[in-house]
């Protein structure tokens, strides 16, 4: 049988469907982000993701399982250490992590890190704690103007983030400043997965906004991935969202930027009305920015609701020659306790108007399955190095 030649590749940040058995140490022991927000809300309405056999894979409340699923679909174990969104999508394109992202969500970061960024950029910091980029701003942003202080805070995410008035402190210092914090956070022990320079505008509390020149210092996959043989094999690889950060750019021949996750998959149904050969990857931020970390219940389920509604007018535009795969990168249950994302199992939903079969498939012990099957899929071999092994026979 014919392979694909369009793959979709949706991951919606943070859905996970139930704790890793390993869960009791990250300190997430009965977390399932998708089946706490099923239980907690009233109404749950997600059709599209019904009939694809969601309901069929995890059990959901007001969900029920369908008699005839159209996908295939299983539940996916993380194999390498953390549950950040780095170590998640690395390893769906095939690294093994095992030395995780530090976060510094709880404690703030530590003195010797912030001496030694200090001293090299001449600045005195403030700030040094876990924040949204709206609330530090209107703490701090004044002190900041008026002083010279450089606003240093971190989220729930493995990030180290840098706040510069762009009258003021000045991009191109604010910039200056990120790389001199990325070089710092390069260590073992203070290794962060991203630098992000925020800049902002504004004179007052109320007035202060940032700015479209942020700009991400991630780090660079530790190896060569499935995005790189793809590009290397002259396929297109089309990232929406996040992705684009989370590689660094490697192995990518198109991005798109996207304002938020129903934007996001807009950018992806106007993608699937053109004509290409290769991959789409989707990274849908905001089921964990929004209210993963913000432990929001009802924003999430609502969330899903909007994705749902738009995965509703994707799937006509996907034809015999197309496969969409939808899946997770780690779990961030609203239910729980703190901020923190949570150690989870992902879902693995497969559907193709061509596919024969349908139903249950058996769960895998890595998320690097879907690197290794998209890699099959276009007649390629995974690089040296890398996990996780394809299913692409079962969903032909």
């Amino acid at each position: 049988m014919k392979n694909y030649r369009r793959i979709f590749t949706i991951v919606i940040d943070s859905l996970g469907v139930g704790a890793l058995p390993d869960a009791a140490d990250y300190g997430d022991a009965g977390t399932d982000t998708l089946g706490h927000i099923s239980q907690s809300v009233e109404t749950f309405a997600i059709p599209n993701l019904q009939k694809l056999g969601m309901a069929n894979l995890h059990s959901l409340k007001q969900v029920p399982p369908v008699e005839k699923p159209l996908g295939y679909f299983m539940k996916l174990r993380e194999a390498s250490t953390g549950k950040d969104t780095m170590t998640g999508h690395w390893e769906m394109m095939g690294l093994h992590i095992t030395k995780p992202f530090r976060t510094f969500t709880e404690t703030g970061f530590p003195k010797e890190l912030l001496d030694e960024l200090s001293a090299r950029t001449g600045r005195t910091i403030i700030g040094n704690k876990s924040a949204s980029g709206t609330e530090i701003l209107e703490e701090l942003a004044e002190e900041e103007i008026a002083t010279g202080h450089m606003i240093v805070y971190t989220s729930a995410d493995s990030v180290l983030q840098i706040c510069g008035n762009e009258e003021t402190f000045g991009l191109e210092e604010l910039y200056r400043c990120c790389e001199i914090a990325r070089e710092i956070t390069m260590k073992d022990e203070w290794k962060v997965g991203r630098v992000i320079a925020r800049p902002y505008v504004g004179k007052k509390k109320g007035e202060f906004k940032r700015t479209s020149n942020r700009h991400d210092y991630a780090l660079k996959p530790y190896g060569r991935t499935a995005l790189n043989i793809l590009k290397e094999a002259g396929l297109s690889v089309i990232s929406v969202g996040k992705i684009f950060d989370i590689f660094d750019g490697e192995g990518l021949t198109e991005s798109n930027k996207s304002k938020s996750s129903v934007h996001g998959m807009e950018q992806t149904i106007e993608i699937a009305k053109r004509d290409f050969t290769g991959l789409c990857y989707v990274n849908l931020v905001d089921f964990d920015a929004l209210w993963g970390h913000r432990r929001d219940v009802k924003g999430y389920a609502q969330e899903l609701e909007r994705f749902d509604e738009k995965l509703g007018e994707l799937l006509p535009l996907l034809g015999e020659e197309d496969l969409l795969l939808i899946t997770a990168d780690h779990g961030n249950d609203p239910t729980h306790t703190g901020t923190d994302h949570t150690r989870e199992q992902v879902p693995f939903i497969a559907w193709s108007p061509s596919m024969k079969g349908c139903g249950r498939l058996e769960d895998q012990d890595t998320f690097a399955v879907i690197g290794a099957t998209i890699a099959e899929n276009f007649g390629l071999s995974m690089p040296e190095g890398t996990i996780g092994s394809s299913v692409l026979e079962q969903l032909l």
